[in-house]
């Protein structure tokens, strides 16, 4: 199946490889304003490049189309994209508004092309544990829930590129760095009924925020707090995911939140908990999850199902940050 990249900035670099590496995948063409940022692309992948998307797009050949752009220019790119019936991998967040976000869910479906947006961290092996014990209901009620990023991003990773830290094309910690870990939280935890929110630029030279802290109420009845921060001293420190329930406790931590940091489930004796923790920490990352949304696109295309991640996930995430975003400008909660 052949692919096609639209923006060649740095997170292309994993789309190039997770096409490369997918069986099944050809990454059959790029695309950006810029050649030279093209350049290194077409010369290690031997592909076509292009500086005008509507070239590329009239190519027959080209059956997928993964957007890396600047998250500000998704909507229209992807819009563009399906009525020329391409399939959609669009990296996150799907779209900076929801209004973006349903105009390409919207030409997704009237175009009948499948849509997938980019949260790769489902796939990693402590989620898919964490997600199959949620299945099976061994949390019992749940209590409350915990999402934590502390991470750095210093003054020269926002000075990289003009973009970065703005709200029209980029956004702050909620939207760039924690959107992961709220995609998870709201995959493991369900709807969200409120959120209320702070968020401050303290110590970084953007427009958006560069530390939030707020509130979730469920549509379960259980809470959450959420964390996010790039303003951590020197480097990285954690990003985690707790989970409290009637009959069990789980903490996913690490810098990325790969390891299974504590588990205590009702009748899970000692070995098959010890034998979870251990079987994650030998492969904390399993598959490269870009790996796996590429691999999962082909499958939904040659089967005609919903990729794992649909636009709607992505949707939902998006939702939250943005319901959070407005609870600290109103200083007020907010119901989605």
């Amino acid at each position: 199946m052949n692919f096609a990249i639209v923006g060649c900035g740095h997170i292309a670099k994993k789309h190039a490889e997770a096409i490369n590496n997918a069986e099944g995948a050809n990454l059959f063409a790029v695309c950006d304003t810029v050649p030279e940022r093209m350049a290194p692309f077409i010369e290690q992948n031997d592909t076509k490049g292009f500086t005008n998307l509507d070239d590329m797009l009239a190519l027959k050949e080209i059956e997928v189309i993964n957007i890396c752009t600047p998250s500000g220019y998704h909507a229209d790119i992807a819009v563009k994209s399906a009525i020329a019936g391409k399939h959609l991998v669009v990296e996150k967040p799907i779209a900076l508004t929801i209004k973006d976000a349903d105009r390409i869910i919207d030409a997704c479906r009237e175009n009948n092309v499948k849509l997938s947006v980019v949260h790769p961290n489902r796939f990693r092996p402590a989620i898919m544990e964490t997600r199959a014990l949620m299945d099976a209901e061994r949390f019992g009620q749940l209590s409350h829930a915990n999402a934590t990023v502390r991470w750095n991003r210093n003054q020269e990773y926002y000075d990289q590129a003009p973009w970065r830290g703005t709200k029209s094309l980029d956004g702050g910690v909620l939207m760039n760095q924690a959107i992961h870990n709220l995609d998870l939280l709201v995959w493991l935890m369900g709807e969200v009924e409120e959120v209320f929110s702070m968020g401050a630029t303290r110590l970084r030279n953007i427009e958006a925020e560069d530390v939030s802290i707020g509130t979730v109420r469920f549509k379960s009845g259980a809470l959450g707090v959420i964390e996010a921060a790039t303003t951590i001293y020197p480097r990285n420190l954690e990003e985690t995911l707790s989970i409290f329930g009637e009959t069990g406790t789980l903490k996913i931590g690490g810098t990325t939140a790969k390891l299974i940091e504590h588990i205590d489930i009702e009748g899970m004796d000692d070995q098959v908990t010890n034998d979870l923790i251990d079987g994650v920490k030998s492969d904390p990352l399993g598959k490269p999850g870009h790996q796996c949304i590429i691999e999962d696109m082909i499958e939904a295309v040659s089967n005609n199902r919903e990729p794992i991640v649909t636009g709607e996930d992505g949707k939902n995430a998006l939702a939250l940050v943005i319901g959070l975003y407005e609870s600290a400008e109103t200083n007020r909660p907010v119901k989605l």
